[in-house]
C-alpha cells in the first residue's frame, strides 16, 4: 500500500520497515521532499558557495620508482591536513570500477521485495544488510539514501552470501583495493618513523566491509542530504564516486588561507579513487593524520551511486597511539577496545558530538 506522504509514521513504515527505501518513495512520484527528510538549515549543503578541492590526484605507480619519497610526502601531507585525497594508477582496473557502478544500479533497480529480503532482522545472512538512511530510528531528519552493506570474512562466504547482482565485482574491488591500502599504510607509517610488518597491520584492517550507496533523484536537493556529517570509524576508507559527485569535506586544518571550518567539494576524477583517514588511524597516529567530517549531497537530475570500502580494526583489537609516538610527543588519546569505540559511535551518532571525543584521554 502506498503511504501518505504527509503522515510521518506511514512514510517511515513504507520506506524503512517495509524495505521500499527512498527509491520506492521516489518511484511513487514526488513533487516535493517529505517533511521527515528536510534537514535543519545548518545541515544543508550550499553547492553554490562551497569551494572545490584543487589538489591533483596522487599517482601511486610512482611509489615503486625513483620518486618514492616525494609521493610518500604527498600522501602524508594530504593525510595531515584535509584527511582526504584522490589517487590514480592505484592498481584497481578501470573496467572493474565501471562494472561496479553498473552492478550498483542493477541491484537498486530491482523490485523492492527483491532488496527487502536483506533488511535488518530478516536477511538470510549476518554479513549482508539492506537499509536506508543511517540510524533511521534515532535520526531527527532522514537521509536521502538507500544502501547495501556487505561484510567480508573470506572469499567463499562472500561468494555464497553476498547478493548475486554484485557479489563478484564487489569482491574483486575489495581484493585489489586492499593491496593499495597496505601500500598507503606503509607510506603513512614510514612518514611517522615507524615500521609495521603484516602481523601488526593485519589486525588494524581485520574488519572489511563494502557498501553500495544509492541516492535517488530528489525534487529539492537544497533541503536534504544524501549522507549527513560524520567521520569514519576505521583506518582508511576507499571510495568510488560516479561522475555526478556530491562529496563534501570539512576543513579541519588550514590548507589554504581562510579555508578552516569550511566545507569543500571533492570533485569526481575519471579513474580515480578517494582515500580518507578514519578515526582509528587518527588515534594510532597520535593525531597526526586527520579524520575529517564529510557528507554527501543529493541531486535533482540523476540518481547516483558511491561505493566505499571500510577497513577497520578487529572488534577485539586495542587501538591507541603508537608507543614510539607517545614516547616522543606525549598524547591526548587513551587506548580503548575498538568494539567499545564502535558501540559509542552508534549510540551517539546523531547527538552532535564527534566520535573522536570518546577517545580523548
Amino acid at each position: 500500500m502506498a503511504p501518505s506522504l504527509n503522515d510521518a509514521e506511514s512514510l517511515f513504515n513504507f520506506v524503512v520497515k517495509n524495505g521500499n527505501g527512498v527509491k520506492g518513495m521516489v518511484d511513487l512520484g514526488l513533487s516535493k521532499v517529505p517533511e521527515p527528510y528536510i534537514q535543519p538549515p545548518q545541515e544543508r549543503i550550499d553547492k553554490q558557495t562551497a569551494r572545490t578541492y584543487a589538489q591533483p590526484p596522487i599517482d601511486l605507480s610512482k611509489l615503486d620508482g625513483p620518486e618514492h619519497e616525494r609521493v610518500v610526502e604527498e600522501i602524508a601531507r594530504a593525510a595531515e591536513t584535509l584527511g582526504f585525497f584522490q589517487v590514480v594508477n592505484h592498481g584497481v582496473p578501470i573496467e572493474l570500477l565501471e562494472s561496479l557502478k553498473e552492478a550498483a544500479h542493477t541491484f537498486f533497480g530491482q523490485l523492492p521485495e527483491k532488496k527487502a529480503v536483506y533488511c535488518k532482522g530478516v536477511s538470510p545472512s549476518p554479513l549482508v544488510k539492506y537499509g536506508t538512511s543511517f540510524v533511521p530510528e534515532k535520526e531527527k531528519a532522514l537521509e536521502w539514501k538507500d544502501y547495501i552493506s556487505m561484510i567480508y570474512t573470506n572469499d567463499a562466504e562472500a561468494l555464497e552470501q553476498w547478493p548475486q547482482e554484485c557479489k563478484k565485482v564487489a569482491l574483486d574491488y575489495l581484493r585489489t583495493s586492499i593491496k593499495m591500502v597496505r601500500k598507503l599504510l606503509e607510506a603513512l607509517f614510514k612518514n611517522l618513523g615507524v615500521t609495521l610488518d603484516d602481523s601488526k597491520i593485519d589486525p588494524l584492517i581485520g574488519t572489511k566491509m563494502v557498501n553500495m550507496n544509492y541516492y535517488p533523484t530528489c525534487p529539492n536537493p537544497d533541503l536534504t542530504v544524501g549522507v549527513g556529517r560524520h567521520s569514519d570509524l576505521g583506518i582508511l576508507t576507499v571510495l568510488l564516486q560516479d561522475g555526478i559527485g556530491g562529496l563534501y569535506v570539512k576543513v579541519e586544518e588550514d590548507i589554504d588561507s581562510g579555508n578552516k571550518g569550511q566545507w569543500i567539494e571533492i570533485p569526481p576524477v575519471p579513474g580515480a579513487l578517494v582515500i580518507n583517514v578514519g578515526d582509528s588511524l587518527q588515534i594510532i597516529s597520535n593525531g597526526r593524520y586527520k579524520s575529517a567530517e564529510h557528507r554527501a549531497r543529493t541531486t535533482s537530475t540523476n540518481s547516483r551511486v558511491s561505493i566505499p570500502i571500510f577497513t577497520m580494526p578487529r572488534p577485539t583489537e586495542k587501538i591507541g597511539p603508537l608507543p614510539q609516538l607517545v614516547e616522543r610527543e606525549g598524547t591526548g588519546f587513551k587506548e580503548l577496545v575498538f568494539q567499545d569505540y564502535m558501540n559509542n559511535f552508534f549510540s551517539n551518532a546523531h547527538d552532535g558530538k564527534k566520535s573522536l571525543e570518546f577517545a580523548l584521554a
